[in-house]
């Protein structure tokens, strides 16, 4: 099977060494989103609702890139700064992704400053 990388300009372009999705049979994995505006380059919003509804975006943005969508996504992890965060997270989330809801996994950790969430999609595609 071959490796296909997903790009897209409709979610940021990060000057990481990564792709924004890779592809291999049905399985696609998108790379942790993070709440840059694709437009601006700008954060998007100081909280972290506004921040959660961007990076949902982004992942949405590279799921179309390569021809999936919610209904494709099985896992989803989320990386929070503050447990805190927690509960208006998981409403911004509820609204982008809407039920039936994807596995999740919600992890706490240190992103640079400004940013407060991080998201990744794993997603398995019909063929």
């Amino acid at each position: 099977m071959t490796r296909t990388v997903i790009s897209t300009e409709n979610a940021p372009i990060l000057g990481a060494p990564l792709s924004q999705g890779i592809r291999k049979g049905p399985i696609l994995q998108v790379s942790g989103q993070l709440p840059f505006d694709p437009d601006t380059g700008e954060v998007a919003g100081a909280t972290v609702a506004d921040q959660t509804a961007q990076t949902l975006r982004n992942v949405d943005a590279v799921l179309k890139a390569a021809g999936a969508g919610w209904e494709d996504v099985v896992m989803l992890r989320v990386y929070l700064t503050e447990p805190a965060h927690l509960a208006e997270m998981n409403q911004a989330y509820a609204e982008a992704v809407g039920a039936p809801f994807p596995a999740r996994t919600t992890v706490y950790m240190r992103l640079p400053p400004g940013l407060l969430v991080e998201i990744d999609a794993l997603a398995v595609l019909d063929d």
